[in-house]
């Protein structure tokens, strides 16, 4: 694959993601929640986090900026990795992989680099404004990260009585919420550990 098929695919990821990251944040108050084709199971629910993928939270204000430097570090890297596969002729579905690694790791640094500076907050009440006169609500690296898609496929259900700690409790699976560039990062890394056969072939030493 060509390094301007790899840039492509990365170049697509990322104007998804902040189109629709951009659109959810000057449109939707935090929290609000629509069902798309009136499913239960596939909604659009609008949160906010530190910077952890998949809407995890990180303790305290250090927890956020080192999340965030540590993304700067290693983006570069990924993206090291995927300019030596390409001149290597790695083989195609690594190509791929790293490409949508190396977009879904930009696509939240953006939000954490520059979403504090050119938004407003969000609040329950108040959808945020681009580019608000008063100036954002973060400095640079401390922005937080949009998250919008929910798959509660099983919601309040509850654990067989039998199960030790946590018999009788309710649960949602799936209970995440996530976005597009954790979606790129997640299918990347499921490629490397599913196809890894294919994705690393061994060489012939001999």
């Amino acid at each position: 694959m060509s390094l301007k098929k790899a840039g492509l695919i990365v170049f697509l990821i990322l104007l998804v993601d902040q189109c629709i990251k951009i659109y959810i944040k000057t449109h939707f108050h935090l929290t609000e929640s629509i069902k798309v084709f009136g499913l239960d199971w596939f909604q659009i629910y609008f949160v906010e986090n530190e910077g952890a993928a998949w809407g995890a939270q990180l303790p305290g204000e250090y927890g956020k900026i080192a999340l965030s430097l540590f993304r700067l570090v290693i983006a570069p890297l990924i993206g090291y990795w995927l300019y030596k596969s390409v001149k290597e002729n790695a083989p195609k579905l690594l190509i791929i992989s790293v490409s949508l690694i190396f977009a879904g790791a930009v696509g939240n640094i953006i939000d954490s680099l520059l979403y504090g500076v050119i938004f407003d907050a969000s609040y329950e009440n108040q959808v945020a404004t681009f580019l608000p006169e008063g100036g954002g609500y973060a400095k640079p690296l401390y922005g937080k990260v949009v998250d919008m898609l929910y798959f509660p496929f099983i919601k309040d259900a509850t654990f067989p009585s039998w199960i030790p700690f946590i018999g009788g409790k309710t649960f949602t699976f799936f209970n995440a919420i996530f976005n597009i560039a954790d979606m790129a990062i997640s299918t990347g890394v499921g490629i490397l550990l599913v196809f890894n056969k294919r994705v690393f072939p061994k060489t012939d030493t001999k």
